[in-house]
């Protein structure tokens, strides 16, 4: 028996401006929604100002467990939009 963890694949992004570099990643994870996790943070500096803007991208933090006798079923039992993060027998 395998048992395998997925996750979604789904991501979104976001943006937060602000003139204070610390205030961004605050901005950003302040419009992540509840059950998601911030996977990646980048500023820019907008040219001929002193204004930063911070870029983001959230996914979702859920995970799921799934079964199957051998990696041909299990991979098969990934549903489409998710992705087979590891396995393990029991």
């Amino acid at each position: 028996m395998l048992i395998g963890m997925i996750r979604p694949t789904a991501t979104a992004n976001l943006t937060a401006h602000s003139h204070v570099q610390a205030d961004l990643r605050d901005g950003l994870e302040r419009q992540v929604p509840a059950g998601h996790e911030l996977t990646h943070a980048r500023v820019e500096m907008v040219k001929g100002s002193t204004e930063l803007i911070g870029h983001g991208r959230y996914r979702s933090a859920e995970f799921h467990e799934i079964e199957a006798d051998d990696m041909t079923a299990l991979r098969a039992k990934v549903p489409e939009g998710w992705q087979l993060l590891n396995v393990r027998s029991v």
